[in-house]
């Protein structure tokens, strides 16, 4: 997926990237511009099961996901087109460790235009993809469930806080939290 990646990319352009949780409070490369964008037919869903980063095989946690269907609004990230190809590979160790994103490159929308970035989405038929899950689930993973990165509570609320700060309310994420203990 990663020689994909990098073909469909072409390497001639500067890279963009769709943020919509954690890679736009912690990106982890070097940003030339961040600008807040939105794209149709997805949505952000924190739905998605971590093993590793949020989470372990015996307790897992939950991180973010774009799902088919809706709207999100999150950030588009440039990279310039020199460094692209290594934030490439730093992307796929981060995000791909276990392979279980989608990456699409998506048509989003800014103030300034329009830009293809790549996003990393979620297939409904993925073993890592949760479902709906009842309020006694969020709680009790809210509670308990931590990995490398820390906890899957911390993990949401820091990306809440990110949102609102560039001026993103995400409701679903607001009414989420509120089953936290």
């Amino acid at each position: 997926m990663l020689r994909r990646a990098l073909h469909q990319w072409g390497g001639k352009t500067d890279l963009w990237v769709f943020a919509y949780a954690s890679l736009i409070w912690r990106p982890d490369f070097d940003v030339a511009e961040q600008r807040v964008a939105k794209v149709h037919g997805w949505h952000r869903a924190l739905k998605m099961w971590s093993r590793i980063n949020r989470g372990t095989p015996e307790c897992p946690g939950l991180v973010f996901a774009l799902l088919s269907g809706g709207s999100c609004q999150g950030a588009v990230l440039r990279v310039p087109q020199r460094d692209g190809e290594t934030v490439l590979h730093t992307l796929w160790d981060r995000e791909m460790i276990t392979g279980v994103y989608d990456p699409k490159w998506l048509r989003c929308h800014t103030s300034e235009g329009p830009v293809h970035a790549l996003a990393f989405t979620l297939s409904r038929t993925s073993p890592n993809f949760t479902g709906e899950l009842p309020p006694e689930r969020y709680r009790h993973i809210f509670a308990v469930s931590r990995g490398r990165y820390g906890t899957t509570l911390d993990y949401a609320d820091q990306t809440l806080r990110c949102l609102e700060q560039h001026g993103i309310r995400d409701a679903a994420l607001q009414r989420l939290l509120t089953h936290a203990p």
